[in-house]
């Protein structure tokens, strides 16, 4: 199908606005038919793979696409005889991929044609809309084109309208495709990317509103533009918040405490008590180590460690320290002998109780609860309850993140910073992460930014949780090849005694104790399915509630803001709860408000007597080193 091309006989320049929209579509009409033509070529072998009625192996083979992440997999023959493949490499050249099998993806031939016959028809409408002699703007219902200056412009306002059809086919071609679910979704994830970076709001010459900040500040916005990419560039990432209106222990991370134990992975704060009576038994949290901690202490009024302390409860907390080469070979074993089972002693010890409350947030959740069976391993149960913010134990799900991992990536890893082999161990350096997960939501983190710092030349907003964001952690390579092995492509750790840890063979069921889990609704980063998976991994009586938001603002929550919503259910008996996420969803009931009240309510039961708080920190032991926040967190990468 090619769509007519307009002509004149007039020998005069007509500037009636009609017939400059026709002359100007003759070209786009052009390249319209040579595109359909294109999509009606790319279903022929498809059609005759049909018609000859082939197994689906042979169908595939005619419309598959090779990945570089490849599951790891025999080949059928040696030497490269049977790579569907193998005469892209070369003669010899299928030895790189000894031993794994590139995955197949097909789209069926009856949605192929639906497709193109619904592009086509859309395509058509675009066109005619384009070419008529009243020209109107078409409506976008993207917040990238609600600017006046997109409506104003019909040219602008019929290119966006273009990229948003073909981006909507582009994933319905994605989410067409029939092959194994890892491949879909990283078939899917590039084209997010791909959809993403090509909007024309990410192009000077193609932005109306960056076009007119141009004239409006005589080149000045262009200038800042460039000024603002250097420095980026320098940076290694994209500027999300203006950076120079936080210092952490300043106007973030500034509850009042001091550093009452240290060494080489972590640092122990313990928090000054604010309330006449507390607790005796503290409450000891575990943050994320591929992060800082102070998203758990932004300011004051979003800190839940202000929150815990106002509540009465005393609170000590892991600072864990920025990695560099001097503990590059540290381990999974390292972070729980000198990280979680130092931290617990230390708080037992200072608060002179056989058992304290413990929260691990995110991988703190999951480097608290291996800890916690090593010890249930050795008969020893030092909590009288444990929380779980955002954490996986369970990882058969892991969201998003699963189009990273596979065979291949985790021995890369092992390999060039994991110390394999007898190799130098290195850094996972934490711009990686950063990156990584702004990638995951591209239009929100990484071209929105691009499109404001650099066309438009601005300064993005302070906001504390996006300076958080951008203060990344470093971790030794080790410990994360470890990590990424033995969770997100083995999930080991669901199995009892299926792993070694510090000796021991770790079994969460081993971990009878009350246990408060929390999950958030829209997290892409742990699901809150997921983080619900865990009920069926551990024994003692179990409190879910599911929160409104994602990974980090379903978290970051306080009362005094009255946000969002949660979920709660009441079973009968706390040691079962609804087998399957969803029946738990149905059976639940939907509160306003944040979820912080709920867990301070359910952990006050764990937290004994009242008594009075003692007049200093730390101990005759555990002397004050310095002052909250310590020096790690003021370590960057």
């Amino acid at each position: 199908m090619t769509a007519p091309k307009n002509s004149s006989t007039s020998s005069q320049a007509d500037f009636t606005p009609g017939r400059q929209a026709a002359d100007a579509s003759q070209p786009m009409q052009q390249m319209f038919g040579a595109w359909l033509d294109a999509w009606s070529r790319l279903a022929e072998p498809l059609r005759a793979a049909a018609q000859q009625a082939q197994p689906r192996p042979d169908m595939s083979a005619a419309f598959a696409f090779p990945f570089t992440m490849p599951a790891r997999r025999e080949w059928p023959a040696a030497g490269g005889a049977g790579l569907p493949f193998a005469g892209l490499f070369g003669q010899g050249g299928a030895a790189p991929l000894a031993g794994m099998a590139l995955p197949v993806a097909a789209v069926p031939p009856e949605k192929l044609r639906q497709l193109q016959a619904d592009y086509a028809r859309e395509s058509a409408e675009l066109f005619r809309q384009a070419t008529s002699a009243e020209l109107v703007a078409p409506e976008l219902k993207d917040r990238r084109f609600s600017a006046e200056a997109w409506k104003a412009s019909p040219a602008h306002a019929f290119t966006a309208a273009w990229y948003l059809l073909n981006a909507r086919y582009l994933h319905a071609l994605a989410d067409a495709v029939e092959t194994d679910p890892k491949t879909r979704e990283r078939i899917r994830f590039a084209v997010q990317q791909w959809t993403a970076a090509t909007a024309p709001s990410n192009f000077l010459a193609l932005n109306p509103e960056a076009q007119k900040n141009l004239l409006e500040t005589q080149g000045e916005s262009l200038r800042q533009g460039l000024s603002n990419l250097l420095a980026d560039l320098q940076r290694g990432k994209i500027s999300q918040t203006d950076e120079s209106q936080f210092v952490v222990g300043k106007n973030l991370a500034n509850t009042e405490g001091a550093v009452v134990f240290e060494n080489a992975l972590m640092q122990l704060i313990q928090y000054k008590p604010v309330t006449p009576s507390v607790y005796e038994r503290p409450l000891l949290i575990v943050p994320p180590c591929i992060n800082k901690f102070y998203i758990l202490d932004l300011q004051p009024e979003n800190s839940l460690v202000a929150h815990a302390l106002a509540s009465g409860h005393q609170v000590f907390l892991i600072s864990w320290r920025n990695a560099d080469a001097s503990i590059a070979g540290a381990t999974w074993d390292d972070y729980m002998n000198d990280g979680v089972l130092a931290a617990l002693d230390a708080v037992q010890q200072i608060s002179a109780r056989e058992q304290v409350n413990a929260l691990g947030f995110c991988v703190g959740g999951t480097m608290l609860a291996t800890a916690l069976a090593v010890l249930a391993a050795r008969g020893q149960h030092p909590v009288a309850s444990m929380t779980l913010l955002t954490a996986m134990l369970d990882f058969s799900d892991t969201g998003v993140l699963d189009v990273f991992v596979d065979e291949a990536h985790v021995q890369m890893r092992e390999q060039t910073i994991g110390g394999k082999n007898g190799a130098a161990p290195g850094l996972m350096h934490g711009v990686e992460f950063a990156n990584t997960f702004s990638f995951l939501r591209p239009n929100d983190l990484v071209w929105n930014y691009v499109v404001d710092n650099y066309l438009k030349g601005r300064t993005p907003a302070p906001f504390d949780l996006l300076y958080w964001n951008s203060d990344s952690t470093n971790l030794p390579g080790p410990m994360y090849a470890w990590y990424l092995r033995h969770t997100y492509l083995e999930n080991r750790l669901r199995e009892p005694d299926a792993l070694t840890v510090c000796g021991e063979p770790v079994d969460l069921a081993r971990i009878d104790v009350p246990t408060f889990i929390y999950g958030s609704r829209d997290d892409h980063i742990v699901p809150w399915q997921t983080a619900y998976a865990s009920t069926s991994l551990l024994t003692g009586p179990l409190r879910f509630v599911l929160g409104a938001s994602g990974h980090i603002a379903g978290v970051i929550n306080p009362p005094a803001k009255n946000k969002r919503s949660y979920w709660t259910f009441d079973s009968p008996d706390a040691k079962e709860l609804p087998e399957h996420a969803q029946d738990w969803l149905e059976a639940a009931t939907e509160h306003p408000g944040s979820w912080w009240p709920e867990w301070i309510d359910w952990l006050d039961q764990y937290g004994g007597r009242k008594t009075k708080p003692r007049a200093a920190l730390g101990s005759a032991r555990f002397p004050v080193i310095e002052a909250a926040p310590g020096r790690y967190v003021l370590e960057r990468s």
